[in-house]
């Protein structure tokens, strides 16, 4: 597996382990909706991810539409979910439309992602 593709996965790790965690906090701290939402989106993204290396590394070292579209939607999970979760926690906004912008960025990595089925395998030699 090639750096960008471990990069990924240990985001993917933060990013599950976040998930987890913003759910314990909607239950124990503020049921905001959008915290819930947050952490749906974290646990979601994190396993999205986790399976594009995963297809990605199956095609090898090189770049592929999988390894890409992972990338986009681990950025636009964090930034969507860290939108959402910092409002519901602790009324921070990070920028205005942050979590629109990664909203897109997730629809456009999920997009991306799909495009692997149609990436044509290495040749050999």
């Amino acid at each position: 597996m090639n750096a960008f593709r471990r990069f990924l996965v240990f985001v993917a790790g933060l990013m599950g382990a976040a998930g987890v965690a913003a759910a314990a906090a909607g239950a124990h701290v503020n049921a905001a909706p959008n915290l819930t939402t947050a952490a749906t989106f974290l646990m979601l993204g994190a396993s999205a991810v986790v399976g594009g290396c995963a297809l990605a590394a199956l095609r090898g070292p090189g770049w592929s539409f999988a390894s890409v579209g992972a990338g986009i939607i681990a950025l636009g999970t964090v930034l969507f979910s860290g939108a959402l979760a910092l409002r519901a926690l602790w009324d921070i906004v990070v920028f205005p439309m942050a979590a629109p912008i990664g909203g897109t960025m997730l629809i456009l990595g999920w997009l991306v992602l799909a495009l692997a089925a149609f990436q044509r395998e290495p040749r050999a030699g």
